[in-house]
């Protein structure tokens, strides 16, 4: 398979080298970091260890994505694999996501740190709480089954195209898996390590960033009814 990676990453200059340098090279085409409006030398590091760099100006993690996305559309690419570029997830783990795309047993897989061993002080209460509140939501609206809302995951390109993706900010996982399931594109669940990030989360290190996060993912779980 032709395997692409992409990796929003913002402010990440301390752990993107590790996130870069442990994915296994010989099964990926290309591995793309969009710089999403670093401060740091986020993009220059990520540029002297391999990685194609590209900038999104406009911030959110969506953006992100998307701009991966439209980089890879001229390169004959079968699976993308998104991956975040703080190194909680062990980027060689990407074997465990591909390993079920490759064997046709299904077109979408997430990578669930709730199924995977975690380290210490990896998956805050309020994560695992919040993630517990949308896959509840979307096995009771939608008949999901997932049990995680992970970052980590790889889905056929084609399959990502027919998903047609909107969603600007932390949106964009719980929007892929509504419209993965809606569109009956067959998934499953991997267990995956995770252990906590490098540096300062953006998001559930803070309160405001958690509950902004949080209604965002609510909004798409009621939103998505009514499409």
């Amino acid at each position: 398979m032709r395997v692409g990676v992409i990796i929003p990453a913002y402010n990440e200059a301390l752990s993107i080298e590790k996130v870069i340098k442990d994915l296994p090279r010989e099964l990926i085409i290309e591995i793309v970091v969009v710089n999403n409006g670093s401060t740091d030398n986020t993009a220059d590091i990520a540029k002297n260890s391999g990685a194609k760099v590209l900038t999104e100006n406009n911030k959110g993690y969506g953006w992100a994505c998307l701009k991966g996305i439209e980089y890879f559309r001229n390169l004959n690419i079968d699976v993308l694999v998104f991956l975040d570029g703080d190194y909680s997830d062990n980027p060689k783990e990407i074997t465990k996501l591909l390993k079920p795309i490759e064997e046709n047993s299904c077109q979408f897989v997430i990578g669930s740190r709730v199924l995977g061993k975690r380290q210490k002080g990896a998956l805050l209460i309020h994560q695992r709480f919040g993630n517990k509140i949308a896959t509840s939501l979307m096995s009771l609206f939608y008949g999901a089954k997932f049990t995680d809302l992970g970052p980590f995951r790889a889905i056929k390109y084609n399959s990502l195209m027919k998903l047609n993706m909107s969603d600007k900010t932390y949106g964009w996982t719980v929007e892929m898996q509504i419209k993965a399931v809606k569109k009956k594109i067959n998934y499953m669940e991997v267990p995956v390590s995770y252990k906590p990030r490098i540096g300062e989360s953006k998001v559930s290190g803070t309160i405001r960033g958690s509950l902004k996060a949080g209604f965002i993912i609510l909004f798409w779980v009621f939103k998505s009814i009514f499409e």
